[in-house]
């Protein structure tokens, strides 16, 4: 169960870093904060979860449903 909390937790994170970045781009400041920062976060991010995904999977913590069929 903790695994999906912390999942989710990291998918709020890259969404606020998603958002964060646009305002930045809306605002058009060329001496302000630089948009990669929140960009580079978010991909980060993601690649986290891919990861942590991928170990739960292989350590048993999460199970895929079962095919329809």
């Amino acid at each position: 169960m903790i695994i999906k909390i912390i999942l989710i937790a990291l998918l709020i994170y890259m969404i606020v870093n998603l958002f964060l970045a646009m305002r930045i781009m809306m605002k058009g400041n060329p001496k302000g904060e630089p948009m990669s920062k929140y960009i580079g976060r978010r991909v980060l991010t993601s690649v986290i979860i891919v990861t942590l995904i991928l170990i739960a999977f292989a350590t048993g913590l999460i199970t895929p449903n079962p095919r329809p069929y």
